[in-house]
């Protein structure tokens, strides 16, 4: 069929002609946040604000009538934003490595591609890059949807002045991966971290009864170990079958379907302005007094008479005393809001500790 006589011929030639735009404008666009960034490095002001760039996103989403998703907007701004900032100084992320974990997605997802993502071997390294400024923010795992907290990153609060700024939520899909000459029949042994082999316990027990499950550090970890094993597999993400050259056997093996990890965005500064609307969420951590029978429900209390709801609540051991204990509480609402500030006043004159970890916007778990 000749060029002429397409019916799509026109509608493709109109395509290419907004891409060419659009490249433009992001040239344009590009030209512009260098601009910026000139301008704040000669006023010593910080080039990264996340709290613009969530306004910029929330802006379009809420000014679009589609039939673009709404969805899609986050994901495609978020890179067009962090290229611009590569471009000068960029965003040194550190995050709970090694490569192609759940957290590395929460890092793409969050700052995009462009930053800087920087692995670290421990959640405690993690807090120690950010504190010493080595990293400009830090993104580690604080709870997951089947298995429940990440008890370390708790722990690392107590004794960090680092603030929360953001949340992220990952929808966790586990695949079963091995080398492409491998089928499932062939496998006697499979990789993984203990978190993922317990997710998906009752998928292993039936389709894989034969194989061995062998803990390893990390779902990266199992895929290289999956790599160099003629007889393996690995239950990691799909974006480690593309960094260690494995197949995808099987996706979506989690005993339970709609499993979600939280994780949390360090940085010395808090997060953005309350944004209204059940958006925002605030985390607290306190020590009540020792041996005051009432205590916790004295703390609760003004929760309650404010109308603040508590979504979450917490305890680990202090380790500062035997039999102390800290409490990490969420509660909706932003620290900024009169009558959380009000509430959050009144608890803090009953505890030993009372710490604000930080005001940010909900997760998008979309």
């Amino acid at each position: 069929m000749a060029a002429e006589d397409d019916p799509l011929s026109p509608l493709r030639t109109a395509i290419d002609e907004i891409d060419d735009k659009l490249l433009e404008l992001l040239n344009r666009r590009a030209r512009l946040a260098k601009e910026v960034a000139k301008q704040k490095q000669g006023a010593g002001a910080t080039f990264y604000v996340p709290s613009r760039e969530r306004a910029i996103i929330d802006r379009l989403q809420g000014q679009s009538a589609g039939p673009f998703p709404k969805s899609a907007i986050r994901p495609v701004f978020q890179e067009v934003i962090s290229a611009c900032l590569s471009l000068e100084e960029g965003v040194r992320v550190s995050y709970l490595g090694p490569e192609a974990t759940f957290t590395h997605q929460a890092v793409k997802r969050h700052f995009g591609t462009s930053a800087q993502a920087v692995p670290c071997g421990s959640i405690s390294a993690v807090f120690e890059e950010v504190e010493r400024g080595v990293a400009d923010y830090g993104v580690v795992p604080v709870e997951n949807s089947t298995e429940g907290i990440v008890s370390h990153t708790l722990d690392s609060f107590v004794d960090s002045d680092l603030r929360i700024c953001a949340e992220i939520g990952v929808d966790v899909n586990h695949c079963l991966l091995a080398r492409p000459e491998v089928g499932e029949a062939a496998i006697e042994r499979v990789y993984s971290h203990p978190q993922a082999l317990s997710q998906c316990r009752r998928w292993i027990a039936q389709n894989l009864p034969q194989a061995t499950r062998v803990e390893t550090s990390s779902t990266s970890e199992a895929a290289r170990a999956a790599n160099s094993d003629a007889a393996g597999a690995a239950v990691a993400a799909e974006l480690a079958s593309r960094l260690y050259g494995l197949a995808v056997l099987r996706r979506q093996l989690q005993d339970v379907p709609h499993n979600v990890t939280r994780f949390l965005v360090l940085g010395k500064e808090g997060g953005p302005p309350p944004a209204g609307g059940g958006s925002d969420r605030t985390s607290v951590l306190l020590v009540l007094p020792a041996d005051e029978p009432g205590a916790l429900y004295e703390v609760l209390k003004p929760l309650s008479e404010a109308g603040v709801n508590l979504t979450k609540i917490e305890s680990r051991p202090s380790r500062r005393r035997p039999w102390e204990y800290v409490f990490f509480l969420d509660l909706d609402g932003h620290e900024d809001a009169p009558e959380i500030e009000r509430a959050l006043a009144r608890i803090s004159e009953v505890c030993d500790l009372f710490k604000i970890l930080g005001s940010y916007r909900k997760a998008d778990w979309a």
